[in-house]
């Protein structure tokens, strides 16, 4: 069977919704961003922030125009919304904020039932575990350690690091060239049929693809291996791990 097990993980193993269009949210940094002199209006925060959003992705393009799917780091995002009104913060005042971004703007967060049980027997059958994550590390590093997801993991790849985000092929083969992967041994499990799924086909490498509620729509192929339609994490096991 597989050896190496390749996770997604927002709507794969975790279950969040969150919302960074809410004017309470944005009305509430605002508020952050006051107490250390940068002043600004809720909705010009909001409009700034993704100005900034934009010119980080044209810029990393321009450094590498062979990525067809960008990533940013967004803790570049959160420092220029303080330099541009002339103020100075040390890092950890800039994690700080995209701590407390992620935490406004989070509805809710929790574990799909099954995954402890999924992952645990993995481990037990000494299989290797990775997570290819389209997501940023000041947000992800704090929601793996809240739910003791770390340890799971034999390797970590997440897309703000490397610029680069599913489904391109760029992303997957970092993967695979850091931590030396086989393309016959592995399995990406994921529930985005484009990023998780076509990503994995068009690397060459088999996938299941799990249908959860927040799954994007599928207009088109799902060309995944195994498919589990009903969101239930426990089939996953039954039909990949031997």
């Amino acid at each position: 069977m597989y050896n190496n097990y390749i996770f997604d993980l927002y709507g794969t193993l975790i279950d969040i919704n969150t919302d960074e269009w809410n004017d309470d949210l944005w009305k509430k940094i605002a508020i952050l961003y006051a107490y250390k002199g940068a002043h600004y209006t809720y909705d010009e925060l909001n409009e700034e922030y993704d100005r900034l959003v934009q010119a980080e992705k044209e810029a990393v393009l321009k450094k590498s125009p062979d990525t067809k799917v960008v990533d940013i780091k967004i803790e570049k995002v959160f420092r220029k919304l303080f330099t541009q009104k002339g103020v100075k913060v040390t890092k950890a005042e800039v994690l700080f904020i995209a701590e407390a971004f992620r935490c406004y703007s989070t509805k809710y967060i929790k574990l799909y039932d099954g995954v402890l049980d999924l992952l645990d027997t993995l481990k037990a059958k000494g299989k290797k575990i990775y997570l290819l994550s389209n997501a940023q590390r000041s947000f992800t590093e704090n929601e793996l350690n809240m739910f003791d997801l770390t340890k799971y993991f034999d390797g970590i790849c997440i897309s703000s690091d490397e610029e680069c985000s599913k489904p391109d092929k760029k992303y997957f083969k970092t993967l695979f060239d850091r931590y030396g992967l086989e393309k016959s041994e592995s399995i990406m499990i994921g529930n985005d049929y484009i990023s998780d799924i076509g990503g994995a086909a068009d690397f060459g490498i088999d996938s299941l693809y799990i249908h959860q509620s927040i799954s994007p729509e599928i207009d088109g192929e799902l060309r995944s291996t195994y498919k589990v339609m009903d969101g239930d994490v426990y089939k996953i096991k039954k039909l990949i791990v031997k």
